[in-house]
């Protein structure tokens, strides 16, 4: 399976780096299984975080028809940038919530939503949402009718895109995979590798990384629950 994980400007770094790691031990794992890379929807370049400036280096374009899952991560919002004065720039004024609304809107006024129309028209990528990730594709207009889950602060505008919110830490609606909060990438991974290539080789990076996963992976199957 050949992973690619998006880079945009402002995104969030453990978004990024939590299923980066865990799909990586999963490929060694597995003895190959899992190729993993880093990509923007403009090619190869240096992009920088939402928080702290982090630079990390996409190695090559965001490809739909060599992707088998992509995954999207959110941003990361702040109220400015490195040497920016609190009321210049492209943070300035801003709460933290406010800039994040904008890193979002940037990203999908880039093109990334068309890369990930055509990955998501294709039949065989997966593609899966790590935070605001979901966000991207939603606002983007790609989550209609879909079930999807966000950050809990960000539900309410998911909802507002025309997706259907559920509330658990990650959502498996088969080819879309959406995830929750921040540390949730973790989780998302570990669920990925159960999924492609097993339990035993997910167990195995789930112990590397002295992490159990939350709660219960939410699937549309079984009979609705009564209210409790």
């Amino acid at each position: 399976m050949h992973a690619q994980i998006v880079l945009f400007d402002g995104f969030d770094p453990l978004d990024v780096i939590a299923p980066y790691e865990v799909l990586y031990a999963g490929g060694a794992a597995s003895g190959g299984a899992v190729e993993v890379e880093l990509v923007s929807a403009e090619g190869p370049r240096e992009v920088v975080s939402g928080a702290g400036g982090l630079t990390l280096r996409a190695t090559a374009a965001l490809d739909p028809e060599r992707a088998g899952l992509i995954v999207v991560p959110g941003a990361a919002g702040r109220t400015g940038t490195p040497g920016e004065a609190p009321d210049e720039g492209a943070g300035g004024g801003r709460t933290p919530d406010e800039f994040l609304s904008v890193l979002l809107g940037r990203a999908v006024q880039t093109g990334l939503p068309a890369l990930l129309k055509a990955a998501m028209d294709r039949p065989g990528p997966t593609v899966a949402t790590v935070c605001g990730g979901s966000l991207v594709l939603g606002l983007a207009g790609l989550l209609a009718g879909r079930p999807a889950t966000t950050h809990h602060l960000g539900l309410d505008t998911l909802a507002g895109t025309g997706a259907r919110v559920i509330r658990a830490r990650v959502v498996d609606d088969g080819d879309l995979v959406t995830s929750g909060g921040v540390t949730s990438g973790l989780d998302l991974g570990l669920h990925l590798l159960e999924r492609e290539l097993g339990p035993r080789v997910a167990l195995a990076v789930e112990e590397l990384f002295a992490y159990e996963r939350r709660g219960i992976v939410w699937r549309d199957q079984g009979p609705e629950p009564r209210p409790l």
